[in-house]
């Protein structure tokens, strides 16, 4: 072992696509909890989506915007947050520039998903990846973030913080 390369021996168990699943349930469950209690203390959730997946229901003038990626805010001024397990999606009603929107996100369609809070920070491959996320194809920074409270100038949001870094030899 002395200075030796080792590599890992390839699995024939899928654990990236269990990892990805487990890691999605959190999510999931995070929203749950807010759709039926709310959130708690200073916990509030950014969730970053492709518009791009055929699934995603949001509205025109937001899709022209972002025509790839969106990244949304749940905090203090959001609606109608429901969760779906058997359409496995989300739907939330939100402002953009005083106007008020519902989005509907399917869960595969979600690329990141963090709670600042307490930094919980969750990268996703999407459907088309199932579980393997690759790290050089995701973007620095996530789409401007829409919030009713900047609504007059998006905000990028940066999640090198919790993105996964690529091995080294």
């Amino acid at each position: 072992m002395n200075g030796e390369n080792i590599q890992q021996a390839e699995s024939l168990l899928p654990y990236d696509v269990w990892t990805e699943e487990a890691s999605r349930e959190v999510m999931i469950r995070a929203l749950e909890y807010g759709a039926k209690h709310g959130l708690p203390g200073e916990h509030h959730f950014y969730v970053t989506f492709r518009t791009t997946h055929p699934s995603v229901n949001i509205p025109g003038h937001l899709r022209a915007r972002y025509p790839e990626e969106m990244t949304i805010v749940l905090q203090h001024q959001f609606w109608d947050l429901k969760v779906d397990r058997t359409a496995k999606l989300f739907s939330v009603g939100l402002s953009f520039g005083q106007v008020p929107s519902t989005l509907v996100v399917p869960f595969a369609a979600v690329t990141a998903f963090w709670d600042p809070c307490v930094r919980i920070g969750l990268r996703f491959g999407g459907d088309e990846a199932a579980g393997r996320a690759d790290a050089d194809a995701q973007p620095e920074a996530a789409a401007p973030v829409e919030t009713p409270e900047a609504d007059s100038k998006p905000q990028v949001v940066q999640l090198d913080a919790f993105r996964r870094k690529p091995a080294r030899d």
